[in-house]
């Protein structure tokens, strides 16, 4: 009776051993297909890239036919931007809608803060904190890059001729690339790397709002006179370029609390 008791643990423990080791096994699993699925991320990105800069260097110069084809409209037939002073174009849009945006990000921050008393933002203390800096960041880099920049801004480089118009390419002096503006609508994109293992949804809008609020406030500054629209392009790579550092480089010791912390 004895034998059979203890044959009975020993197959009840062997088929718990099995459940255990199972688990186990899918654990080492996941966590190789979530590294190989990381790794092609970054070699992905490293490709779409390389390849978008080409695109820009060849399609995209700045002061190239592009760029002038697409300021012109907004133009005057002599050279004037006659948007320039628009109360939506620079009040609502280069002032009120930068200022909300700056309030947004400053609220992650606050989070941050709040979830040193707050049990419920206890969890994504560390990605609130992440969102911010990486906002600070690449909008900074785009900060000091425009203001050691000698490229003129679009307005200052026409010259009145008759009835006409010509650009005086050789303007310095204007501080104009990168696009500070865009930067802050671009700045949006860290939600993207930030959520994009965990939150597909919550991924896609931030590059869909990181897009329409970087391009549309680039766009209406070009309408201005005040860029060109590859100033606006740019800073939206450099801005890729810089997340897609970042992410490269603490993705190890942040992965638990941020790129896979629900």
């Amino acid at each position: 009776m004895i034998k059979k008791e203890a044959s009975g643990l020993l197959f009840f423990d062997d088929i718990f051993k099995g459940i255990l080791s199972c688990v186990l096994l899918n654990c080492k699993i996941n966590s190789k297909v979530k590294q190989m699925n990381h790794s092609l991320f970054i070699k992905q990105q490293v490709l779409l890239l390389t390849i978008s800069f080409l695109l820009l260097i060849i399609f995209f110069p700045i002061y190239g036919e592009v760029d002038l084809n697409l300021i012109q409209p907004w133009m005057s037939t002599h050279g004037e931007f006659f948007l320039k002073s628009n109360w939506y174009l620079d009040t609502l849009n280069h002032r009120y809608v930068k200022q909300l945006l700056i309030m947004a990000y400053a609220s992650f921050l606050g989070l941050w803060i709040a979830s040193f008393k707050f049990k419920q933002f206890q969890l994504r203390r560390t990605t609130y904190l992440y969102l911010f800096l990486m906002i600070i960041l690449s909008t900074s880099v785009i900060g000091i890059l425009k203001s050691q920049s000698d490229h003129a801004c679009p307005w200052n480089m026409v010259i009145p001729s008759g009835d006409s118009y010509t650009w005086q390419f050789n303007q310095i002096g204007g501080h104009c690339f990168p696009g500070g503006h865009a930067s802050t609508g671009f700045a949006l994109l860290v939600g993207y790397f930030v959520y994009r293992a965990k939150n597909r949804s919550r991924a896609i809008f931030y590059l869909v709002a990181a897009l329409i609020l970087g391009l549309g406030m680039g766009w209406a500054q070009m309408m201005r006179g005040a860029h060109f629209f590859s100033h606006n392009l740019w800073t939206g790579w450099l801005i890729w370029f810089i997340n897609v550092l970042v992410y490269t480089l603490t993705y190890s010791s942040l992965k638990k609390s941020v790129f896979e912390n629900k």
